[in-house]
């Protein structure tokens, strides 16, 4: 037996023998901080630089022994990931110490689908992977580390979960679904994949596909059926079936107290019950937990700022959507939401390099994208010193014309002819659940507004000014919900159409309420109920819903003008392009009717139609129309209207 002196000798020797093994292996990368940087040559001499990747881009830099099988395992599974997705945006980097006769054998039998770099030795020093293979080094934007791994066997299931969850985040359902899949093929009872994988489903809008997979985690044995039970609260609450989310949510708080996506699930069904102190306890209480994935932590963070912002304080709310960046970067709505908090203050240089940011992290963000243009034009606005001093004007009179209830109507005696038609998005509140995004409504407006103008019928009202306005006469949103401030504010910008309604984020979808407001007689001209469904298939739904404001504006404000002149086949109308006038357009000729008395009334009958056009050509006060068809010879002054009946 040692005696107690030799043991410590012993103990020392193996401590100073251990911590040497781990001196001479390297350290570890540093997570949350950029890898390392450093230029390697494949095996044909092609040079692969890390600083040289887009800022957005995942890599793997997956660190093997060429001549080991099970060092190979996870580049296996990568390979066929590659193979099957052609995806820019994940890179992936075999790097290895090995002989160039291993690394050749192994290329002929893998032929794999990403590059094989030749490690003289510094590379795997500064990543610690000499001592241990493989070593798996996962980076994210600005090249920070996101995750580092070691060993095969069960750890690269780890990995394989995790790179899911990363491609979860990174909106590539499809991708972290083939993911897990192979997780699951190669271990039917690794139930966290088969819950990343209920996510993914959930992610691309199949609820019924997601349900199932949650109830056979949930089946499962162990405590990790939690993470089923878990999924089974965030399927519920996401069809609307805020009972059974709510009691499947508190079995898992009361068996896995520790993890707090539950908590979220709550939260956002207590939020949309117009309960927010209550959801704001469960949001303090889900950020709090320290089990749960990045992505889970994320949008724990993320919504919690979104409470925050919701009711006007900004800073805090930066604050945590900073905390959500840091956990899972990829997670865009967090940096736009940023953006937005510092335009909600007027900061526009601060919610530009927001914008900015979320764009460069994900390429096809189309909102970071749209917000960002929004920005840069009052940054430009600012430093335009005569269009401010334009602006300022023409607010003051605004505001003044609102102050004495006038209208601003244009001078035109003309009560025929159409004027310009002006449209005025006044307010469209947001309702409902608290979505992973902040300024839905400004995104909805701001995009309807750029597909109106654009169609050339209608003229939207400049958003700049009409913020101005509602900043000089210190209206909000609680004033706005009032028709006659909005009808007021309306007929001061001489808006004919003033559109306002409701966004409301539903359990699953997006469902706008639009009504179209006749501010000259105050009836509500249409109402249009749109569902925007997720956010991924917002730009096509938001052109549908284009399409039935614009026809609901050509039926109930068909283009009326006159006949200037008549020259053979031809006519000259005094409509152009600055009234909505486009090629193609058909115009009725007609004229008035006798009135017919009845019963001492005089009863006046719908204008005759005594010709049609089809405008040809159009400049900017006037179109040229061909005559098809006349019931006599047409002359200068007589009435056209728009026919809007189909062809």
């Amino acid at each position: 037996m040692l005696n107690t002196t030799t043991l410590l000798r012993v103990i020392g020797l193996t401590i100073a023998i251990f911590w040497s093994t781990i001196t001479l292996a390297g350290e570890l990368p540093a997570v949350g901080k950029p890898g390392p940087d450093f230029t390697l040559n494949d095996t044909k001499g092609t040079p692969h630089v890390l600083s040289a990747l887009a800022d957005q881009q995942m890599a793997v830099l997956y660190f093997f022994d060429a001549a080991s099988r099970p060092s190979q395992e996870g580049l296996a599974y990568l390979d066929s990931l590659k193979k099957r997705f052609s995806d820019n945006h994940l890179v992936v980097w075999a790097i290895t110490m090995s002989p160039t006769d291993a690394v050749a054998r192994y290329i002929k039998q893998a032929a794999p689908a990403f590059p094989v770099l030749l490690d003289p030795g510094a590379v795997s020093e500064q990543y610690g992977a000499r001592a241990i293979l493989p070593t798996v080094c996962v980076t994210g934007p600005d090249h920070n580390v996101l995750d580092v791994f070691q060993g095969g066997g069960k750890t690269t299931e780890i990995l394989l979960v995790r790179l899911a969850e990363r491609t979860l985040s990174r909106k590539e359902p499809l991708m972290a679904k083939a993911i897990s899949d192979a997780v699951i093929a190669k271990n039917p009872d690794n139930l966290e994949a088969r819950a990343v994988k209920g996510y993914a489903e959930m992610k691309s809008g199949n609820l019924k596909a997601a349900e199932t997979i949650f109830e056979e985690v949930a089946s499962g044995p162990g405590t990790e059926a939690v993470l089923g039970q878990e999924g089974l609260s965030a399927v519920y609450a996401e069809k609307g079936e805020d009972d059974k989310a709510m009691a499947m949510a508190d079995q898992v708080t009361r068996k896995a107290p520790k993890r707090g996506f539950a908590h979220v699930v709550k939260a956002n069904v207590l939020y949309r019950q117009n309960k927010k102190e209550a959801a704001e306890t469960e949001l303090k209480t889900a950020v709090s937990q320290p089990e749960s994935s990045p992505f889970q932590q994320a949008v724990a963070l993320n919504k919690y700022g979104r409470f925050y912002a919701s009711v006007g304080k900004y800073e805090k709310a930066r604050e945590l959507y900073d905390q959500a960046v840091t956990v899972d970067p990829y997670f865009v709505e967090a940096t736009s939401n940023k953006g937005m908090s510092y335009q909600r203050e007027g900061q526009w240089d601060q919610a530009l390099a927001a914008y900015r940011q979320a764009s460069g992290i994900s390429t096809t963000d189309a909102f970071a994208a749209l917000l960002a243009k929004k920005a840069q034009e009052m940054i430009e606005l600012q430093k335009d010193a005569a269009k401010r001093k334009q602006i300022d004007g023409l607010v003051k009179d605004l505001a003044e014309r609102y102050r004495n209830q006038q209208k601003n109507k244009p001078a035109d005696a003309d009560p025929w002819t159409s004027r310009p038609l002006v449209f005025a998005f006044i307010d469209v509140q947001e309702k409902g659940g608290l979505a992973d995004r902040d300024g839905m409504s400004t995104i909805l407006t701001t995009q309807l507004a750029d597909h109106l103008n654009a169609s050339g019928r209608v003229k939207v009202v400049d958003r700049v000014v009409l913020d101005r306005l509602l900043s000089e006469l210190n209206l909000g949103s609680s004033d706005l919900a009032d028709p006659a401030t909005a009808l007021r504010l309306g007929r001061v910008m001489a808006a004919r159409i003033m559109g306002t309604g409701t966004l409301f984020t539903l359990p699953g979808d997006t469902l706008v309420n639009l009504r179209l407001v006749d501010t000259e007689t105050s009836a509500i001209a249409k109402t249009l109920t749109h569902q925007l469904g997720p956010e991924s298939g917002w730009n096509k739904e938001l052109l549908r819903l284009n399409r039935e404001i614009l026809a609901a504006i050509v039926a109930g404000y068909p283009l009326q003008g006159y006949v200037v002149q008549v020259s053979g086949d031809q006519a000259l109308i005094n409509l152009g392009a600055g009234q909505g006038m486009v090629q193609g357009t058909r115009l009725d000729v007609v004229e008035e009717t006798p009135p017919i008395e009845y019963k001492g009334r005089k009863l006046q009958g719908l204008p005759k139609v005594v010709g049609q056009l089809e405008v040809v050509s159009v400049e900017t006060d006037l179109c040229h129309a061909r005559i098809l068809k006349k019931e006599r010879e047409l002359k200068a002054d007589d009435k056209v209207r728009e026919n809007v009946s189909p062809i």
